[in-house]
């Protein structure tokens, strides 16, 4: 089977860097197009060995890009075409059936009740979804949570598959030295209490609670790692709080870095460096970065997260949920800062989410979906990781410990 992928863009996200883990666990012959920013994820994918085409998309509206999609996705000869993110969902089911490609597959990974990819949702927004989702085989869900919305706007739920998110939690293992030397690097104090969060920087994200109880903290240190149009704003705020030398706002930083580059830590070594992690949105279509944070053995305060909301029967100790209110992430951080908890052990919850095991899955979905059938996908065994190439001089990719699997995956469709 060949199989082409297409995504918005390439920049450091969940999305992108999800796409790029399912691809180093997917036995089928892959290529990707981005529509838009080739950025840091498409080099990851290249030096993976992923073959990656930029569209060069000029916007929302730019409708020339069509026929050129079409055409490549003709020259290419895919017997499936797999689309990420609100753009190329609607681009590429479009294309693909201009190119006379039957099978296609869509991840819907960012979806809310009120915004999509952090942006809000409209009916024009919805309707063109809707329109063009018609168009494809099936659809995947990244957790219960976003299935349930889907199957709320009228997508036909024999047409959803959950397929969730997943991690290489050996990667996200907590290393003391990273945490020496990434608050060195910083500029952080050893000895200092370090509050963190992940994700792009958007309005939804509610980072500004999060500026704003740190401030609050007398001698807590913030790590902000990502990047996006809040940047400047939370910048200012810190200032206007007097806590800018406290806030630290990072830049995109990534999540599969293998450390090599002292300049711009990963997100592995940023977690390492933290004492708490918290996730402030108040809508969220999966919470990976929680799951990293939990595999890290950092406490959590999280005020949505699907991923640990989906499966109340899957432990995750050290996982709080808050109330999205300025005071009541600081009177919680202030009780973090008091236990002085240290390191947890992953919790079973992390050994669930395996990203070999989400890869597993979702060959399934594309094995259904070219043979015409529908239904529950069952449980997968989780597929082995391909050999990842590795540059001369550095070091290889980290095997991953995992916990074993406590309940299978929500795969069903309700």
């Amino acid at each position: 089977m060949k199989v082409l992928q297409i995504i918005t863009g390439l920049g450091v996200g969940g999305a992108e860097q999800q796409l790029r883990l399912l691809l180093r666990r997917m036995p089928v012959d892959c290529d990707v197009v981005t529509l838009t920013d080739p950025g840091p994820v498409a080099a990851g994918l290249r030096d993976d060995g992923v073959s990656v085409t930029h569209v060069a998309m000029k916007g929302n509206r730019d409708l020339t890009a069509l026929p050129r999609l079409a055409s490549l996705i003709r020259r290419g000869g895919y017997d499936l075409v797999h689309t990420h993110l609100y753009r190329a969902c609607v681009y590429g089911r479009i294309a693909a059936r201009m190119a006379g490609v039957r099978t296609m597959i869509a991840t819907e990974h960012s979806l809310g009740d009120r915004q999509i990819e952090g942006r809000p949702l409209t009916r024009g927004t919805r309707a063109l979804y809707l329109r063009t989702e018609r168009l494809g085989t099936a659809t995947v869900a990244v957790s219960a949570t976003v299935a349930d919305r889907l199957r709320a706007w009228g997508v036909p739920a024999q047409r959803i598959h959950v397929v969730p998110n997943g991690i290489d939690a050996g990667s996200f293992r907590y290393d003391p030295a990273a945490r020496s030397a990434t608050r060195a690097l910083l500029g952080v104090p050893a000895d200092a209490f370090v509050v963190g969060g992940v994700g792009r920087l958007v309005p939804g994200k509610r980072f500004d609670l999060l500026v704003r109880a740190v401030a609050e903290l007398p001698g807590a240190r913030l790590l902000l790692a990502g990047d996006g149009p809040q940047r400047e704003a939370l910048r200012r705020l810190a200032g206007r709080l007097g806590a800018e030398d406290r806030i630290h706002l990072l830049g995109e930083c990534d999540a599969l870095a293998d450390g090599s580059h002292d300049s711009s830590p990963g997100v592995p070594a940023v977690l390492s460096a933290m004492d708490v992690f918290v996730s402030a949105s108040a809508e969220e279509a999966f919470g990976l970065a929680v799951v990293e944070a939990l595999a890290a053995g950092l406490p959590v305060l999280h005020v949505a997260c699907p991923a640990i909301d989906d499966l109340p029967a899957v432990p995750a100790p050290g996982a709080v949920r808050v109330e999205c209110r300025v005071d009541a992430l600081h009177a919680a951080l202030v009780r973090q800062r008091s236990a002085g908890a240290g390191r947890l052990p992953p919790p079973p919850l992390v050994g669930h989410y395996d990203i070999g095991r989400s890869a597993a899955d979702l060959l399934q979905v594309y094995a259904r979906a070219a043979a015409g059938t529908t239904g529950a996908v069952p449980p997968a065994k989780p597929a082995p990781a391909k050999p990842v190439p590795v540059k001369p001089g550095s070091a290889p990719p980290a095997t991953p410990v995992l916990s074993p699997p406590v309940n299978p995956h929500r795969t069903e469709e309700k």
